[in-house]
Order: structure tokens, then C-alpha cells, then sequence
């Protein structure tokens, strides 16, 4: 048995996220099925981790195991393409070891979260349109919060069966892509369902002066997500990273 990792991309705008689910389209199942035509053998994908319904992944990882040894890996990518929709691009694949796991042994993520703040209809499926102004001082001073945490069930999805809403944030900050673009670029070892959502709507309103930099402060402390603010539209996320240990991943040569 050979296992495989496989970095691909997508827009998420016509999917029910990443996981399978029924009565639902999901990247999973389209991946698995058409890996499973690539192979001519029933394959199963594990990914990096759940993405919800509309949000987008630049950087994704999945590994599946195969009874086949894929020797011409460049060839395979270009196969993996014809067979997958437009949404959804392959880029590399890595030979790693058997008991290698895309999800379990990634040591960060990094999501963004991206906002059109004039209209734009070449942003409007990937990028959330906000016309009213904000502060982008005071939410990079609240942002800076988020180090001094771990625990963040006040931005977490209720009724979630997790062992730990314990998490440790590397970096979190706005900044201006282009005049009209602002991102907010979170990192962490792990995040919560609807976390970044969550996190990115409770600073748009410390940025709209709703809520102060030290409300941002007790809404933390408070561990109860119907203390912190909306959750963000979908379509503005992205998933752009994920790091693994040194000498996990090595570039296959064609």
C-alpha cells in the first residue's frame, strides 16, 4: 500500500464544504470519486481539516492511500485535472510515509478573511462587499489580544463535540491587499468551527467603534460565544496555508 499526499485548491462557492454529507455535493466526494476514475480502484480522502459550505481553500492538503505506486506524478496531476470540475485544481503530490496523516500532523494553518470595500463584480463570489468605514488601528489593537489566549469558546460554534476549544495563535493582523481590499490573516496550531467567521465579525465591530478594545478583551475571558459578535459571510474565507514538519513533504522530482 502506497500513501499519498495531494495539494489542491478550491472555490467553495458550489459546495456543502469539505466533508461528506448526505443529500449534499461536498469536494470530498467529488475528489474521491474522481481520484477512484484516475485509479481505477475505490479511494478514499482524508483531508487537512473541515471547510464550511461556501468557503475557499488556496492551499488544501488530502492523503489517500492506493494499491498502485504513481511513478509519473506530473502525469497523474495532468489526469487528476481533466477529470476534476473547474473549481477544483490538483497541484503536487507526495510520496510520504504510511502512517503520514494531512490532518494530525499539521503543525499551523492560516486562514484569510477578505473584504471588497468598494463593489466590485469580479470580487463579489470572493470577497465580502462592506461599505461602511472602519478602524483599522483599533482592530489590529484588539487583534494583538488574541496571543495573550488559548481558549476560545467564545468565538467557537455551539453544540460542537471537541475535546478542547484550546488554541494558539502565531499571527493576526489586517492589513490593505490594495486600496480597496482589506485581509485579515489569522494563524494558529488549530481553529474552532466557525472561529475565524466569528473572531473577524466581533472585530469589524470593535473597527466600527460598537465595541471597545477592551470589550474585545472581556468577550475572550467570557468563554460564551452569545457574548462576541456575527459571524462573517462564507465566501470571504480562505484557507491559504498549511505547514507540516520539516522533511514531512519533499518535492517530488518528475
Amino acid at each position: 500500500m502506497h500513501r499519498y499526499f495531494l495539494q489542491i485548491s478550491y472555490n467553495g462557492k458550489a459546495y456543502h464544504g469539505w466533508q461528506i454529507q448526505d443529500n449534499a455535493i461536498s469536494i470530498q466526494a467529488v475528489v474521491n470519486e474522481k481520484i477512484s476514475i484516475a485509479l481505477q480502484e475505490n479511494i478514499y480522502v482524508v483531508g487537512a481539516g473541515r471547510t464550511d459550505t461556501g468557503v475557499h481553500a488556496e492551499f488544501y492538503m488530502l492523503h489517500f492511500d492506493t494499491q498502485k505506486e504513481i511513478l509519473n506524478k506530473a502525469g497523474f496531476i495532468d489526469k487528476i485535472n481533466k477529470l476534476l470540475p473547474n473549481d477544483i485544481a490538483a497541484y503536487q503530490i507526495y510520496s510520504v510515509p504510511n502512517d503520514a496523516n494531512t490532518r494530525f500532523d499539521a503543525v499551523s494553518r492560516t486562514y484569510e478573511y477578505r473584504i471588497s470595500l468598494k463593489k466590485n463584480p469580479f470580487l463579489s463570489d470572493l470577497a465580502w462587499y462592506y461599505r461602511l468605514d472602519l478602524d483599522i488601528k483599533l482592530m489590529n489593537q484588539a487583534a494583538l489580544l488574541l496571543f495573550e489566549y488559548e481558549d476560545f469558546t467564545s468565538f467557537s460554534k455551539t453544540g460542537t463535540q471537541v475535546k478542547t476549544n484550546l488554541c494558539k495563535i502565531y499571527e493576526a493582523e489586517w492589513f490593505y491587499k490594495e486600496d480597496s481590499v482589506l485581509i485579515f490573516r489569522i494563524k494558529a496550531n488549530r481553529f474552532l468551527r466557525n472561529m475565524v467567521r466569528a473572531i473577524t465579525g466581533t472585530l469589524i465591530d470593535v473597527g466600527r467603534k460598537k465595541l471597545a478594545v477592551d470589550d474585545f478583551r472581556r468577550i475572550i475571558e467570557a468563554k460564551n460565544r452569545s457574548s462576541a459578535g456575527f459571524s462573517v459571510p462564507a465566501h470571504g474565507l480562505f484557507l491559504t496555508g498549511i505547514e507540516y514538519p520539516a522533511g514531512l513533504i519533499r518535492k517530488n522530482t518528475y
